[in-house]
């Protein structure tokens, strides 16, 4: 089986445009290196989308083969928007 690096990368935020824990727009993750700079409350939402990923699963829409997805964090009033993509390490 693959081994897989993933990054999260900010998007998007809604509304004012401003993330309350002072992520911004640009910002890259890798995990599990960056774990602890990210948001807490959106790790938590992030967690099992990354467990999918890591564990070879795919978020394909009728086969597209698409190795990455976006979700939001759970501040509804300032939602940071996240894409969770892989690469697949060469070893």
């Amino acid at each position: 089986m693959p081994k897989y690096k993933v990054k999260i990368e900010v998007i998007d935020i809604l509304n004012d445009g401003e993330c309350s824990m002072g992520q911004k727009i640009g910002d890259v993750f890798e995990y599990p290196e960056d774990r602890g700079k990210m948001c807490p409350s959106s790790f938590y939402v992030l967690y099992p989308w990354i467990m999918v990923i890591l564990s070879g699963g795919s978020f394909a829409e009728e086969g597209d083969g698409s190795d990455f997805m976006t979700t939001g964090c759970p501040d509804y009033k300032h939602q940071v928007v996240y894409k969770i993509s892989r690469t697949v390490i060469e070893e």
